[in-house]
């Protein structure tokens, strides 16, 4: 890899990282000597799972973590999506328990809050992501992809679905007035509890 090594690039350590969730690590590393600024497609589900956001609420995610929580592992943004790296295993455990928190429950009640949480999208064990370039000097295409986060060690801590649940319900409770009262039942009788004896 590259000598020059600018903050926001992936260390060498964190390219060797990035390379093993591959079949063919070397070819990885080779292609990234060549071509420092090349994306690249790595599976999920061995090295890393993947948890997709809307960059909007992927960034109020990552707030949460860094200004109330343990920090993140690696976060890239590509195509208008924050792409926040996990522990394995995440993406099949992270849906039971946003279902369980009743995320984006069918309850028409319920619209305010559904439209403003986006659904996260989680890649594990079979699928595959694009990763931006280990280099953001030489590529070509910043704006649509780019490290937030780099990776910087052969071991990144990552966070796991427990972690991320609590990231986004943060995050969607910051992006919406939340009311512990529930909406009023226009069909429901008022009862005037001062007149009570």
């Amino acid at each position: 890899m590259s000598s020059a090594w600018n903050a926001s690039d992936v260390t060498p350590d964190g390219a060797a990282w990035l390379a093993s969730a591959g079949t063919y690590p070397r070819s990885t590393r080779a292609l990234w000597e060549e071509r420092p600024g090349a994306p690249v497609v790595l599976p999920c589900g061995s090295v890393f799972d993947m948890v997709s956001a809307p960059a909007m609420f992927g960034r109020r995610m990552l707030d949460r973590l860094w200004d109330d929580g343990p920090g993140s592992g690696p976060v890239a943004e590509f195509r208008g999506r924050m792409l926040l790296f996990a522990a394995p295993g995440t993406a099949q455990r992270l849906p039971a328990l946003l279902e369980w928190e009743e995320w984006g429950g069918r309850d028409s009640r319920e619209t305010n809050r559904t439209h403003a949480v986006p659904p996260l999208l989680c890649h594990g064990t079979g699928d595959a992501v694009t990763v931006p370039a280990p280099s953001e000097s030489t590529s070509p295409d910043r704006c649509a992809s780019r490290w937030l986060v780099a990776p910087d060690t052969r071991q990144p801590w990552l966070p796991g679905p427990e972690v991320l649940l609590w990231a986004a319900v943060r995050a969607a409770r910051s992006g919406v007035r939340i009311s512990i009262f529930p909406p009023a039942d226009q069909d429901a009788k008022v009862y005037d509890v001062s007149r009570r004896r």
